[in-house]
């Protein structure tokens, strides 16, 4: 299947904004001392569960950057020109919040990424960003 069909496909499932949030061998875990890893995902769940598909997935591969969170856009912002947003070390609640604030404007495509997040921003291997984003 050609990449123009899955990425079709892929925008006509997500109406909304998808925040897949890793919570896997590195993420999640005491390998980030202090952080509230359950308290991360209950605050992008209460804050983003009635604008955007919030998920936990075991492991997105890309460990060295723990906590990750992956911004996928809507299908309004795939149209705009919006594509996925890789965020690592995402270890603090204020960063949490930025990221919340962006999707609420309209996340990838639709809403410039704040200037904060671009210190969080990162590009994982191709390997890895393909398994996410055709999901």
């Amino acid at each position: 299947m050609s990449r123009r069909r899955t990425s079709a496909r892929a925008a006509q499932a997500a109406p909304r904004c998808t925040v897949t949030v890793c919570r896997g061998c590195c993420c999640g875990t005491g390998k980030i001392p202090g952080v509230d890893h359950e308290a991360q995902l209950a605050t992008l769940r209460a804050e983003l569960g009635s604008i955007a598909q919030v998920r936990a997935v075991n492991c997105l591969d890309a460990c060295e950057q723990a906590n990750v969170v992956v911004v996928q856009p809507s299908a309004t912002g795939r149209a705009a020109g919006g594509r996925p947003v890789w965020l690592g070390l995402v270890n603090d609640p204020d960063a949490t919040a930025d990221i919340t604030a962006w999707v609420g404007a309209g996340g990838p495509g639709l809403a410039e990424v704040p200037e904060i997040l671009d210190l969080y921003v990162f590009s994982p291997s191709r390997r890895v960003r393909r398994a996410v984003e055709e999901d």
